[in-house]
C-alpha cells in the first residue's frame, strides 16, 4: 500500500547516517512501492555540489548497502525524486531559500518530513529556523520532525531540549527515532507475549527468577574518540536500547496496538522502576573500560590507545545495572542489563530465567540437578525465539539433558530488512508507536542520572576488561550464587 505523497527534508545528507542508514532504506521502500509517485527527497548540505554529482554519490551509497545491488528501473524512479540543496544550517539563508524552493507545490508535495541526521546540540536552532518560514506550520498540510538519540546527555539537558523545540512543535510533530525499534525481532517481542496465551500465566514474579538483556559489539569506538568519550556506554545504549527492550518485555497488555495506549503500558513499567539511591550505585551498577586484547585472531588497542582519548579517561566501555520493577507483576525479581564494546561477540538478546520446578522428584536419581528452563530472544544478529527444556536422555539411566525448541524469527529464503525502513514509513504514515514520547525519555533519564551523577565524581579509577572477552570478572550485581551473566543462544 503506498502512502500519502510527502517531501523527505534530509539535514545531514552527506553525513553517514545517510549514507549507510537512511538513502538506502529509501531506496529499499521504493522497490517495494511503498513510496507514493510524487514522493520527493531533499538533501541539505553544505558540500559544493549539483543534482548530477548527487545523484553519482547517490549510486555510489547504493552499490555498497542495497540488498541485491542495484536495480536500475528502480534506480531511474528513485533518482527523479532526488534534489540537493546546498546551504549551511548555520546561517538563516539556507532555510529562506530552501522555503522558497518548496513553494513549488507542483514539484514538491506540501506534506513534509525533516530529518535532523545531524549533531544533537544542533537540534533546537534547526527546528527553530525552520520555523521562521512558517516550515512546521501545519495549518494545511502535516509536517513532522525526526531527531536521532541521544535527546539529551542527562536529565536536565533533555528537559531544556524539549522546552526549547516545544516552543515551535507540537508532541504530535516530534518523531524521537530510536532504530533499536525498529528491528523486526523487537515488534515480534509484542507478538510473542501477547499472541500467544499459554506464556501470559507464567509471565511474573511466580515462574521467572531473572531477567537479562545484553547487547555487546565487536567493534571499538572507531573514529568517535571525542564524541564516545563525553558519552559513555550507559548513555549510549542503556538509557535508551536496553531500557526500551526491558519495557517491552515487562509492559501490561495494552489497550490496543495505537501508538498512545503502547506508549503509556511502557512509560508505566519506567515509572515503576525503583529508584537508585546514591548509596546503592555502587552495589546496583558497575562499569569498565576495554584493555588491549585480541579479537579474530589479530591484537587491538585498549579505548586508551584509541584516536581522540585522554590518557587519564575513565569513560566506560561497559555498563551493567540491576534494576527491579515495584509492581504486581515484577516485585522482587531483578531485571540485569549490560552493554560492551570490543567483547567476544557481538550480538542482542534477552535471556529469561525461570525458578527451578519445586518438586523433587529426582533427587534420589542421576538426574538429581536439573537445570532452570530458560526462554531466550535473539535480537540480533541471530533473531530467534528459543525455550530450553530439560529431556530425558535414551537409555536405561535416568539422565536428563537441555532440548531446544525453536521458533525462528525469520525463514531461510526471507530477506531481513533494516529497522530504518519501517521507521521512515511509519513517519510517513504518521504511526508514532514505535517513536519515543517524551515522558519516556525522561523517566529513563530519572533511572540513570544518579549512576551518571556518582560515576562522574569517582574518577580516580576504573575496572578493565580484556577486548575479546565477555567483559570485566564482575559478579556483585547478582543476588544469588546461581546467577551468572548468559553469554550465548
Amino acid at each position: 500500500m503506498k502512502t500519502d505523497p510527502c517531501t523527505y527534508v534530509i539535514f545531514g545528507a552527506t553525513g553517514n547516517l545517510a549514507r549507510i542508514k537512511l538513502i538506502p532504506a529509501l531506496y529499499h521502500l521504493d522497490i517495494e512501492n511503498r513510496l507514493h509517485d510524487d514522493t520527493k527527497i531533499i538533501a541539505i548540505g553544505r558540500r559544493p555540489w549539483d543534482n548530477d554529482k548527487w545523484v553519482s554519490e547517490v549510486r555510489a551509497m547504493l552499490e555498497a548497502k542495497a540488498r541485491g545491488g542495484i536495480d536500475e528501473q528502480v534506480f531511474k524512479r528513485f533518482i527523479a525524486r532526488l534534489h540537493y540543496h546546498k546551504g549551511d544550517m548555520q546561517q538563516a539563508e539556507c532555510y529562506s531559500s530552501l522555503a522558497q524552493l518548496l513553494t513549488d507545490s507542483v514539484k514538491f508535495p506540501q506534506n513534509m518530513a525533516f530529518y535532523l541526521a545531524i549533531n544533537p546540540s544542533d537540534f533546537s536552532h534547526v527546528i527553530e529556523q525552520l520555523s521562521k518560514p512558517k516550515l512546521l506550520d501545519e495549518s494545511q498540510f502535516w509536517r513532522r520532525v525526526i531527531i536521532e538519540k541521544p535527546f539529551g546527555t542527562d536529565l536536565e539537558s533533555s528537559r531544556s531540549l524539549q522546552n526549547k523545540i516545544s516552543q515551535y512543535l507540537k508532541e504530535e510533530q516530534i518523531y524521537r527515532i530510536d532504530h533499536y525499534l525498529g528491528k523486526g525481532m523487537v515488534q515480534n517481542v509484542l507478538v510473542f507475549r501477547f499472541a500467544n496465551s499459554m506464556l501470559e500465566p507464567l509471565w511474573n514474579r511466580n515462574y521467572i527468577d531473572h531477567i537479562q538483556i545484553t547487547h555487546s559489539e565487536q567493534l571499538g569506538i572507531g573514529s568517535r574518540g571525542p564524541y564516545y568519550d563525553h558519552t559513555g556506554a550507559m548513555r549510549d545504549m542503556l538509557q535508551s536500547h536496553l531500557l526500551q527492550l526491558l519495557t517491552l518485555v515487562a509492559m501490561e497488555p495494552p489497550v490496543s496496538l495505537d501508538a498512545e495506549d503502547l506508549r503509556d503500558e511502557k512509560v508505566k513499567v519506567l515509572k515503576s522502576i525503583r529508584p537508585i539511591p546514591e548509596e546503592a550505585v555502587h552495589a546496583q551498577a558497575f562499569r569498565a573500560q576495554y584493555a588491549p586484547g585480541e579479537i579474530d585472531g589479530k591484537q587491538v588497542n585498549g579505548y586508551l590507545q584509541e584516536e581522540g582519548i585522554p590518557q587519564n579517561s575513565v569513560t566506560e566501555t561497559y555498563a551493567a545495572m540491576k534494576l527491579y520493577v515495584d509492581n504486581w507483576r515484577w516485585r522482587g525479581v531483578p531485571f540485569y542489563m549490560r552493554t560492551g564494546k570490543r567483547m567476544e561477540k557481538a550480538q542482542s538478546m534477552i535471556s529469561i530465567c525461570f525458578r527451578h520446578a519445586p518438586s523433587q522428584l529426582f533427587a534420589h536419581t542421576q538426574a538429581e540437578k536439573i537445570k532452570q528452563n530458560w526462554l531466550l530472544l535473539g535480537i540480533q544478529p541471530e533473531e530467534c525465539i528459543r525455550m530450553e527444556m530439560t529431556v530425558k536422555e535414551p537409555g536405561l539411566e535416568m539422565r536428563t539433558r537441555i532440548s531446544n525448541l525453536d521458533a525462528s524469527f525469520r525463514n531461510e529464503d526471507e530477506l531481513a530488512s533494516d529497522a530504518y525502513e519501517d521507521l521512515l514509513l511509519d513517519v510517513i504514515k504518521g504511526d508514532r508507536s514505535l517513536f519515543l514520547r517524551y515522558d519516556e525519555v525522561e523517566h529513563a533519564w530519572k533511572i540513570v542520572d544518579p549512576i551518571i551523577n556518582k560515576w562522574a565524581v569517582n574518577r580516580d579509577y576504573i575496572e578493565t576488561y580484556p577486548a575479546g572477552s565477555w567483559g570485566p570478572n564482575e559478579c556483585r550485581l547478582f543476588e544469588k550464587e546461581s546467577q551468572s551473566w548468559r553469554n550465548t543462544l
